[in-house]
């Protein structure tokens, strides 16, 4: 049997584990899409339809709802039903492939918003909480840490989406869309993907980009961007770099890999190099640098300062819209 003070870091442990559950289980969804699959050719024979399911949850007091894009793309009807059982059809605001992220609406009375939290302060061993609707069962709350951060994965329009975290907090298909929470009962990232057939690894994305996303999707219906074609992660700077370079940030992106063809590698970027700044602004995450590569950028030659071994580098890079599907 645990002693005594074993027993009371596993009560903490279930106390910290059922709280944040029960403040967030009631902002959780369970998402039901349709989708038509028509023949293409003129037919009597109505069209068929395709069933599928994810989760979701509210994040605004109004109805607003985020979950991920590939459980809504491409819909013809969306209904969301909340803890209570409670079913209501909702509207597409609007979705990003490239970030796999989306933003429906309901309108219910007394609806729950979940507390947002950030993931740029998440640390590697970290106690998340993943709650959502794994095959149908709805508010599954599945426990564990935050594996790794800065992780790159290839959302389903084919481009690579940054600064990821990796958890081994059990997902399932469903689960897709749901939240990813810290022992406070804050929502830290987007639950999203697993690895098939490995165990223990999956991905969420950080809330920071989600509600960046969210904004933009509730403004405009979609987001517009400029693309680069860079794969990074956010790193730290050593305190004599930033002091030999008079820096304004400690941290900047790592370049993991270039897209070929694209203006990153056209430019002359090169992996390994790290990223300061574009047209003139700080790039001290992944986040910063999506921030700033809006439609505006699109055809302007903007220029990108890098660190490359110890030496400062400005490059000039034209940056084209995003390919997204």
């Amino acid at each position: 049997m645990p002693d005594a003070g074993d027993a009371a870091l596993l009560d903490a442990y279930s106390q910290a584990v059922a709280s944040a559950a029960a403040k967030v289980s009631p902002s959780v969804v369970n998402i039901d899409v349709r989708q038509s699959r028509g023949s293409g050719r003129p037919s009597r024979r109505p069209s068929q339809e395709q069933g599928g399911s994810g989760s979701g949850f509210i994040f605004t007091p109004d109805g607003f709802v985020l979950t991920n894009s590939h459980v809504v793309h491409d819909a013809s009807r969306i209904d969301a039903m909340l803890i209570d059982g409670e079913r209501y059809q909702a509207e597409l605001i609007g979705d990003d492939p490239d970030t796999d992220l989306a933003v429906v609406r309901i309108s219910a009375p007394t609806l729950v918003p979940a507390r947002l939290g950030n993931s740029h302060n998440a640390k590697v061993g970290q106690l998340v909480i993943a709650i959502g609707n794994p095959f149908g069962f709805q508010c599954t709350v599945t426990t564990g840490v935050i594996s790794a951060l800065g992780r790159s994965l290839r959302s389903t329009s084919g481009g690579l989406i940054d600064n990821i975290i990796q958890t081994d907090a059990a997902l399932n298909p469903g689960n897709s869309g749901g939240p990813l929470v810290n022992s406070r009962g804050e929502v830290v990232g987007v639950n999203t993907a697993v690895i098939l057939p490995a165990q223990g690894i999956c991905f969420a994305i950080g809330i920071d980009t989600a509600t960046f996303v969210a904004g933009r999707l509730i403004r405009d219906g979609k987001i517009r961007r400029g693309f680069i074609g860079v794969a990074g992660q956010n790193v730290p700077l050593s305190r004599r770099v930033v002091r030999f370079h008079n820096l304004p940030a400690d941290s900047g992106i790592y370049v993991v890999s270039l897209e070929p063809g694209s203006p990153a590698q056209r430019a002359g970027l090169q992996e390994g190099d790290v990223i300061l700044s574009y047209d003139g602004h700080p790039t001290s995450g992944i986040d910063d640098l999506h921030k700033l590569l809006t439609e505006a950028k699109v055809g302007i030659a903007s220029p990108l300062t890098v660190l490359r071994g110890t030496e400062r580098r400005t490059l000039q890079i034209i940056a084209e819209e995003s390919r997204g599907r």
